[in-house]
């Protein structure tokens, strides 16, 4: 019987690193991916000390064309199949959109669209054959429009209608799909996208930690959606409230003033 392994991208920072913990930890064998060799390996070796079958180390940058062909070919050489796809790998740039690096902002869409439908589309047979399941790493800017971030908060509003659809395809397989729709967290998301963590960060966080342990807790339990945090679970139900016309308004003052 062929080896199944946990592919999780993004495992090098954050969310992804924990998610790699709480799959060890539980008895699952992981292949990590991420552009950074030496944090890969790093965490490969903290999870490998704690025994069980050593992770499975894919250093590779999700914004090229070719990443899928060289983390199934990796996979191949390994002689393992995927059990679990993990779809961590993310990230957003803040500023409005027409004053942004335009290749930067597609290459969002390469990380956060591109890669995760790649990944997803060509591993279903194993996720399949394994009765196994997908967990996408969404946001909780899915469920909004983002003037001031306005690529990312398109692209998470795209994870999360990509899963929802994938979840009603692939139930009668027996597959489990959910997505995790965490607020903000401190990582170095911030750092990257260009700012720096306010008011909303201070009142919807929830640590790395945590967001990993409930999205691992959701995925085994087959939820359509895990949403951390208290105050997050109430932001969808107040969407509903308000017109969207308001609501991009709102969305729009806040971020923009941020700048």
């Amino acid at each position: 019987m062929t080896e199944r392994v946990t592919l999780i991208t993004g495992a090098s920072a954050g969310i992804g690193t924990e998610l790699a913990r709480v799959f060890a930890s539980n008895g699952h064998r992981v292949a990590l991916v991420a552009r950074r060799a030496d944090r890969l390996k790093a965490l490969a070796d903290e999870l490998g000390a704690k025994g069980g079958a050593a992770p499975i180390v894919i250093p590779c940058d999700l914004q090229h064309a070719d990443a899928g062909d060289r983390i199934a070919q990796a996979l191949t050489d390994a002689g393992v199949e995927v059990e679990f796809l993990v779809n961590n790998a993310g990230f957003g740039l803040f500023g409005r959109a027409i004053e942004r690096d335009r290749a930067e902002q597609l290459n969002i869409i390469n990380v956060n669209i591109r890669a995760l439908t790649d990944l997803t589309l060509r591993f279903a047979d194993q996720l399949i054959r394994n009765r196994g399941g997908i967990l996408n790493l969404g946001s909780i800017a899915g469920f909004l429009p983002g003037p001031g971030m306005a690529v990312y908060y398109a692209s998470k509003a795209y994870v999360l209608s990509f899963t929802e659809a994938l979840r009603c395809e692939l139930a009668p397989q027996g597959v489990r799909v959910t997505v995790c729709c965490p607020g903000p967290v401190p990582s170095e998301f911030q750092d990257r996208a260009g700012f720096a963590p306010g008011f909303d960060s201070a009142i919807l966080n929830v640590s790395p930690e945590e967001v990993a342990r409930q999205a691992y807790r959701g995925l085994m339990a087959n939820k359509r959606a895990v949403l951390p945090g208290t105050f997050i679970k109430l932001v969808p139900f107040l969407l509903r409230l308000f017109p969207r016309d308001f609501i991009l308004t709102a969305v729009g003052g806040f971020q923009l003033r941020k700048r």
